[in-house]
């Protein structure tokens, strides 16, 4: 049996005045202090907003996959801490993000990533 580890972003959480961070800040950006403590940030969250990728990034650092380029989402993941993490977004249609999409992390290297889970404001009303 293998030990699957789930996957957490670190950020952290100003002593002061509560502000969450991420990624992981030395500094509050709210007020200034240095007394930053690290904290697991929550792992499903609200799509905030997208873009899709319609081209291939600059290679290197891209790397194509070996069946070839294909459009990917690109946006932000609104977090229950109040924090907005910028991330891939991988969904079977595209329009799995519209309308408050709820997401899950999968990933967090080399970038954060969220897969859609099917919850979004506009599919639960119906």
């Amino acid at each position: 049996m293998t030990d699957v580890q789930t996957p957490a972003l670190k950020g952290s959480r100003c002593a002061g005045c509560g502000n969450v961070a991420f990624p992981e800040a030395r500094g509050c950006q709210r007020c200034g202090a240095v007394a930053m403590e690290p904290v697991d940030l929550g792992r499903r969250g609200t799509v905030w907003g997208f873009t899709i990728q319609r081209f291939a990034p600059k290679s290197p650092p891209y790397v194509p996959p070996a069946d070839g380029f294909r459009p990917f989402a690109v946006g932000y993941v609104e977090l229950p801490e109040g924090v907005k993490v910028e991330a891939v977004l991988d969904c079977s249609d595209f329009a799995d993000l519209e309308e408050q999409a709820q997401v899950e992390l999968v990933a967090t290297t080399p970038v954060p990533r969220f897969a859609a889970t099917g919850g979004g404001a506009a599919r639960e009303e119906s």
